[in-house]
């Protein structure tokens, strides 16, 4: 058991690290939304995925190690729990301390990695506003009202409003 036990912390801690590596590059992903640098966020995404794919991975390795710990239990390894390994290691400080602080550090790595997709969500959903609000506005300059405008033979010389402009320029 303690040898599963110590598989079972090692495969937390490298779990843990990947999701920590995946917190930076959600870090990094911000000034790159705000920037609206397409090249570089999709760089970091392709990062991400790999990263993705890594914690699946361990996943998979931490699964077989509690179908294992669960089978010398005799309970089900879907009733199995981290906070119940904690418990069961009552007896045994010092595997419990090291298995707490294991969940600690994935629950913070966790939490870390939602609260910046939180935040870059709502960035990226305002420069999505953005550009809804730049190509209304493109369009209703194509659109706009016919002037008052009349030629030498008294007809209307079908000027439009800011017709004469290009695009949107906000540099101007």
């Amino acid at each position: 058991m303690a040898s599963l036990i110590e598989n079972l912390v090692d495969t937390l801690n490298r779990e843990s690290e990947e999701y920590e590596a995946l917190v930076e590059l959600s870090k990094k992903k911000t000034p790159v939304v705000i920037r609206g640098d397409l090249e570089a966020l999709q760089a970091i995404t392709d990062e991400e995925q790999l990263a993705a794919a890594r914690i699946n991975h361990i996943e998979n390795e931490r699964r077989s190690v509690m179908k294992e710990i669960a089978g010398v239990l005799n309970t089900d390894v879907e009733a199995l729990k981290l906070a119940d390994m904690i418990r069961i290691l009552e007896r045994r400080p010092a595997e419990r301390q090291r298995m707490e602080e294991c969940q600690n550090r994935l629950k913070m790595a966790v939490y870390q990695m939602k609260q910046i997709n939180e935040h870059n969500l709502e960035l990226i959903e305002k420069a999505l506003e953005m550009a809804q609000f730049e190509l209304n506005l493109y369009q209703s300059m194509k659109s706009a009202p016919a002037t008052a405008n009349y030629n030498k033979a008294a007809y209307n010389d079908g000027s439009v409003i800011g017709g004469t402009r290009g695009r949107f320029d906000a540099k101007q």
